[in-house]
């Protein structure tokens, strides 16, 4: 059955040479959330995923700005769980925490609300996409500023030549799909 189901959801990726600049391959994930029995597929093996890895020990889905705000709440649904937001810099309301982090041409800032989560709370930051890891890894921080502990990163696709993992240092990270 998951096989069928990790097929489905593989069918539902498409590749878009030189796009956005010369060089780079996309991987396209809007079929995917076109098609409900393969977004479903999608959040019911990330979910088993993690129900078989952490059991009832998760207490938050964190979602990244802004594609893992698609993939975020479905998961913490299914799993039963609330799921909070990272947003990018002057997104939300109220006190904030931020990290800055580099991107390949500049800076960027994450931000989360800094009564998003309690000291000691456990998380797990979801994304539709790890490539380089920078994103990832400054959710990773963000979170660590609240005291929470990031029992896991997930996404859907990873692309491995990247070696985004790596930037992850110790914290497990999880990918459905992978591309060269």
């Amino acid at each position: 059955m998951a096989e069928a189901e990790l097929q489905l959801v593989a069918r539902r990726i498409r590749s878009f040479p030189d796009f956005p600049i010369p060089g780079v391959l996309f991987r396209d994930i809007s079929p995917l959330l076109k098609d409900p029995d393969s977004f479903r597929a999608s959040i019911r093996l990330l979910a088993s995923h993690l129900k078989t890895k952490h059991g009832g020990k998760i207490d938050y889905i964190a979602g990244l700005d802004s594609r893992g705000f698609l993939f975020g709440p479905s998961l913490a649904q299914e799993l039963g769980l609330g799921c909070v937001l990272i947003r990018k810099r002057g997104k939300l309301p109220g006190p904030t925490v931020s990290v800055s982090y580099a991107l390949e041409y500049g800076k960027a800032e994450l931000e989360i609300q800094k009564d998003a989560l309690e000291p000691g709370q456990k998380v797990v930051v979801v994304d539709d996409l790890l490539a380089t890891g920078g994103t990832m890894r400054a959710a990773c921080e963000l979170l660590g500023q609240l005291r929470a502990e990031v029992l896991e990163c997930v996404s859907l696709v990873e692309l491995t030549s990247l070696k985004g993992r790596e930037k992850l240092g110790a914290v497990p990270f999880f990918s459905l799909l992978q591309y060269e």
